[in-house]
């Protein structure tokens, strides 16, 4: 299981996957050259949704993340505090609330 997490740090923000940078995706679409953000809706917030969204669902569905960037950028990213964490569990049970919606 992957657990994703953001942190506002002296030095900016730092977003992991497993300790790792999260990729930002620009490949798939770029809302924001600036980099993640979180806690309100915008470009940035829409960038973290995106790419948290396409690391969960992997190769070849990144059509299914676009499709689902702004509920999850509205419903999980933009109510995320200054420190964050998240598993795959967790993005997994957000998409299918998003399903039965």
């Amino acid at each position: 299981m992957k657990t994703y997490a953001g942190d506002r740090t002296i030095d900016g923000l730092v977003v992991t996957v497993d300790g790792e940078p999260l990729d930002q995706r620009l490949d798939i679409r770029r809302f924001s050259g600036t980099g993640f953000e979180w806690t309100y809706e915008g470009a940035q917030s829409r960038q973290l949704a995106l790419a948290i969204l396409a690391d969960h669902l992997g190769a070849g569905e990144e059509a299914r993340a676009l499709d689902l960037v702004e509920p999850f950028m509205r419903d999980v990213v933009a109510n995320f505090g200054n420190t964050w964490e998240m598993t795959s569990a967790d993005v997994a049970a957000a998409i299918d609330a998003f399903a039965s919606a």
